[in-house]
C-alpha cells in the first residue's frame, strides 16, 4: 500500500540566488516567511522551517493535510523570487528535534533532497518536463510518484504564464478566505477585475490539479510497506 504513517521532508531553495541583487533582504523576507508557515501551521508540523544554508530551508511535517497549501504560500509570498521544492515522504532515522531540522535525518530527507537535485538537473534537459516541485516516496510508488509530478509538471508550466499583477491578484484571493469581493476590497478594484485576473490566469485549472495532489497524498491508504 502507499505511505502511511510516514514524515514528510520538504526542502527548497531559492533559483539562482547569486543573480539576486539584495540577497540579504530576500532572506530576512524568507525567514519572516517561515515564521509565519511554522504559527500557522504548528499542528502540521514535526519540525519547524528554518534557513538551513544561505539560500536553503527546510521543514518536516507530520500531518500531511496541507503539504501543497504551505509549498504554494511560501512560493506566493516570495514573488517574484523563483523557488524550488523537493518533497520526500520516509522515515526519520534520528531523534526529532522541534527547533533544528539540520539535526534529523533519514529516507524521508534523502528522497526530498534528491528531488531537488533532479529539478536542478531537468533545467538542462530541453526534452524533460519543467516543474519547480516534484514528489517521492520510495521504490514502491515509483507510478504513483510519476503521476503527482506530472501534475506538478502541468501546474509549474500554468503558473510560468502568470504576471506580477496576476500573482498579486491571486495571493489577495488566498489569503482573504478565497473570496473575490475580499480581494477585490483589499486590493481597491472591483471584483469582476478579480474575476477577470483569476480566469485569465486559468487558476481554477491550476488548483483544481494541486488540490487533487493534496487530496491524494493526505489520504490514508493502510500501513506502509514493511
Amino acid at each position: 500500500m502507499f505511505f502511511y504513517d510516514n514524515y514528510v521532508a520538504i526542502i527548497g531553495d531559492i533559483v539562482d540566488s547569486k543573480k539576486i541583487k539584495d540577497r540579504k533582504a530576500i532572506q530576512q523576507k524568507l525567514k519572516n516567511v517561515l515564521a509565519d508557515i511554522n504559527a500557522k501551521y504548528s499542528e502540521d508540523i514535526a519540525s519547524k522551517f528554518t534557513i538551513v544554508l544561505g539560500d536553503e530551508f527546510q521543514g518536516l511535517l507530520k500531518n500531511r493535510n496541507n503539504i501543497m497549501k504551505i509549498i504554494c504560500e511560501i512560493e506566493m509570498v516570495m514573488t517574484p523570487v523563483q523557488l524550488r521544492f523537493g518533497i520526500g515522504i520516509g522515515d526519520i532515522r534520528t531523534d526529532i528535534n522541534f527547533d533544528n531540522s539540520s539535526e534529523i535525518d533519514g529516507p524521508a530527507y534523502h528522497r526530498a533532497r534528491k528531488m531537488i537535485k533532479e529539478i536542478e538537473s531537468k533545467k538542462f534537459q530541453y526534452t524533460e518536463r519543467h516543474s519547480n516541485i516534484m514528489i517521492c516516496s520510495g521504490e514502491n510508488n515509483i507510478e504513483i510518484d510519476e503521476l503527482l509530478n506530472s501534475i506538478l509538471s502541468v501546474c509549474t508550466a500554468l503558473k510560468s504564464k502568470w504576471t506580477d499583477r496576476q500573482k498579486e491578484i491571486i495571493y489577495a484571493y488566498l489569503s482573504n478566505d478565497e473570496n473575490q469581493y475580499k480581494a477585490a476590497h483589499i486590493l481597491d478594484i472591483g471584483q469582476p477585475s478579480v474575476n477577470k485576473a483569476l480566469s485569465k490566469a486559468r487558476y481554477y485549472s491550476y488548483k483544481s490539479a494541486i488540490d487533487t495532489v493534496n487530496s491524494f497524498l493526505s489520504k490514508e491508504r493502510g500501513k506502509h510497506n514493511g
